[in-house]
């Protein structure tokens, strides 16, 4: 029992942080996830709308065919560019946004930083933000504001157990 707690515990600690972020940082936080994040999901948009076209000649990544790689990459740059750009689930969000900058920089570019530098500075800002946080303007803190004021099963110490007439044990 201990165990699963403790796992269910740290899983929504990463995904929901109870960091206190000052209004100022917040804003900025607020102010990079609009930024990349919209600037990300013009890239998913645009590989969406032009599908087809670049379905057969998309870079295969770890033995996947053209198509399944595109998809991927529409997936981290579109959906979870939403999800960042909300701050939803953030830092699960960015989990596959950063491995497509990885192998966009690694595979597309092949490590030279003349030609991949928009893909680094995408990386390097997902990275610290990956740190950081999504700040106090994101529904991650909204959603852990209200698992933690609705007393649920793992805000308490007692590991949420209940003696019969309703105290904790």
């Amino acid at each position: 029992m201990s165990v699963l707690y403790n796992a269910i515990v740290m899983i929504r600690s990463i995904l929901f942080p109870h960091t206190s972020y000052t209004s100022s940082m917040s804003l900025v936080l607020l102010f990079l996830r609009l930024v990349f994040g919209v600037l990300f999901m013009l890239h998913g948009i645009g590989k969406l709308e032009n599908f087809a076209t670049l379905a057969d000649n998309f870079p295969m990544v770890m033995g996947m065919g053209s198509r399944i790689s595109l998809i991927l990459v529409i997936f981290a740059e579109l959906f979870c560019g939403i999800a960042f750009v909300l701050g939803l689930l953030f830092r699960l969000a960015l989990v596959p946004m950063i491995i497509t900058m990885v192998v966009a920089f690694g595979v597309v570019h092949h490590g030279v930083v003349a030609q991949g530098e928009l893909v680094l500075i995408y990386l390097l800002v997902f990275l610290l933000l990956a740190v950081t946080g999504p700040g106090r303007y994101a529904l991650d803190t909204l959603l852990g504001r209200c698992f933690t004021s609705r007393g649920d099963a793992f805000s308490t110490s007692t590991h949420g157990l209940k003696s019969k007439n309703g105290a904790n044990r």
